[in-house]
């Protein structure tokens, strides 16, 4: 069974950063397309930003572009998401994920998911 542990998130006042990890485990990431995504209260989950295993193309919601960072450390086999100037509305679980379709950010193209992250941007 494919695991994926995400680590990083926390409380940080508006614009400033955190790094979130997605580490895996009983499989290798360069197999795979791996993806974040991020659930507010009440609101529907949505795609961040993805990586391809294979070609490490990148790929961003318009939300995110410009401030958030996608990268993978494949001797790690962990996959981060740098998140700079950050926003209010940033604050959601952050969830990492593992699927097959690059360049997908829609959670259900994915099929092995972590348990998720609590990140809160408040001041």
């Amino acid at each position: 069974q494919w695991q994926l542990v995400e680590s990083g998130g926390d409380l940080v006042q508006p614009g400033g950063s955190l790094r979130l990890s997605c580490a895996a485990s009983k499989f290798t990431l360069d197999s795979s397309v791996i993806g974040w995504f991020r659930q507010a209260p009440g609101k529907e989950r949505e795609g961040v930003s993805c990586i391809s295993g294979s070609d490490w193309a990148t790929y961003y919601a318009d939300s995110v572009k410009g401030r958030f960072t996608i990268s993978r450390d494949y001797a790690k086999n962990v996959v981060y998401l740098q998140m700079n100037s950050l926003k209010p509305e940033d604050t959601a679980v952050y969830y990492c994920a593992a699927g097959i379709k690059v360049g997908s950010l829609y959670p259900e193209e994915y099929d092995y998911w972590g348990q998720g992250t609590q990140v809160t941007v408040s001041s």
